[in-house]
């Protein structure tokens, strides 16, 4: 089964380095919150729904 991508990480702002991921500077307020929400559920691993902090989605 194919992971589904945060859009963000579609976007010309988000900046892929190896350990270093982050946004570019003017990056959309929507799309920060939803970088920092997603960069905070990976040091969250006892959540329901993760495996190894990684969300799993269920159809």
């Amino acid at each position: 089964m194919p992971r589904i991508r945060p859009d963000f990480m579609k976007s010309p702002f988000f900046v892929d380095e190896p350990g270093n991921w982050h946004l570019k500077p003017g990056a959309p307020k929507e799309m920060q919150e939803e970088f920092e929400e997603y960069m905070q559920s990976l040091n969250d691993t006892e959540e329901p729904g993760t495996i190894n902090g990684n969300r799993i989605s269920y159809p």
